[in-house]
């Protein structure tokens, strides 16, 4: 992978980290998925209205996308009530590498090689490792389908935006905008749903939502756009080095404990990382 792509797929990762950190304040996982969305669209609409509308050809492929991303906050949402969060993102994460990978390799036919499988294979064990604290507990067979439903949506609108924007020719309008469908959706979704009393625990956190939304769109749009210069299951592996961020941040920021598990997953993340600049 080009140097350049590698660490502004880095960069992207660092910033994934840190809106999910955010995603930690005072709120429901509802509320705070619905306020981190909407803000991510306020931020994404003046750089739409910049850059004009996107081309006509993925029009539809924004429609899909807003579909899987839809899906992803409902089962994601639905396994955190059934399962702990320790365990379900991770597992929702690490399929959605696996998964997505599967589908660069087989169907759209991307050059991974070896040396690649095996760097997105150790960064998904690195993944799965930050559930194992939480094995003990029981995860309930309806978490642990809703996680790996999530997993499925993720690796749906990852092949789904990467394709669409390289029919494009530009991951810059396509992004910008599927931000803003995301949230007019999710808005006009959550007021269908539960009224305008659905918002009001959200206003005394917006500060908060508007950095985690801007760093959301800030972090998917790289992603996107280093899906146009490199295989999207490469992309994603190196995306997913979040993890390493996360628990950097858990440590020092949330004052959560440095587990050996955090250690192992770290060397797994470089280790993965490594196979993957060398690819």
């Amino acid at each position: 992978m080009d140097l350049t792509v590698f660490l502004v797929v880095l960069l992207s990762a660092l910033m994934q980290a840190g809106w999910n950190v955010i995603l930690k304040i005072r709120l429901d996982p509802f509320s705070a998925l619905v306020l981190v969305g909407i803000c991510g669209g306020i931020a994404a609409l003046p750089f739409a209205l910049w850059l004009g509308p996107p081309d006509a050809a993925v029009v539809p492929w924004i429609g899909l996308s807003v579909v899987c991303h839809l899906s992803y906050y409902a089962f994601i949402i639905g396994a955190y009530t059934r399962a702990d969060l320790g365990m379900a993102y991770p597992v929702a994460r690490g399929s959605a590498l696996l998964m997505t990978a599967a589908v660069a390799i087989f169907v759209l036919a991307e050059p991974i090689g070896l040396i690649g499988v095996t760097g997105i294979v150790l960064l998904a064990a690195s993944v799965l490792l930050m559930a194992r604290h939480a094995i003990g507990q029981r995860m309930e067979a309806a978490g642990l389908l809703l996680a790996l439903g999530s997993g499925v949506s993720v690796t749906g609108f990852t092949i789904i935006d990467g394709t669409a924007a390289r029919i494009a020719g530009s991951a810059n309008a396509y992004t910008t905008w599927l931000f803003v469908c995301d949230a007019v959706v999710i808005l006009a979704l959550v007021l269908a749903w539960k009224g305008p009393r659905a918002l009001k625990p959200m206003l005394g956190f917006l500060p908060l939502g508007m950095l985690g939304g801007s760093m959301l769109f800030v972090s998917y749009w790289l992603s996107v756009w280093a899906m146009t210069q490199a295989p999207i299951g490469l992309v994603t592996a190196v995306r997913e080095s979040s993890v390493l961020f996360g628990a950097i941040m858990a440590v020092t920021l949330l004052r959560e404990p440095l587990r050996a598990d955090r250690v192992v997953a770290a060397v797994l993340v470089v280790a993965g990382l490594t196979l993957i600049k060398l690819h």
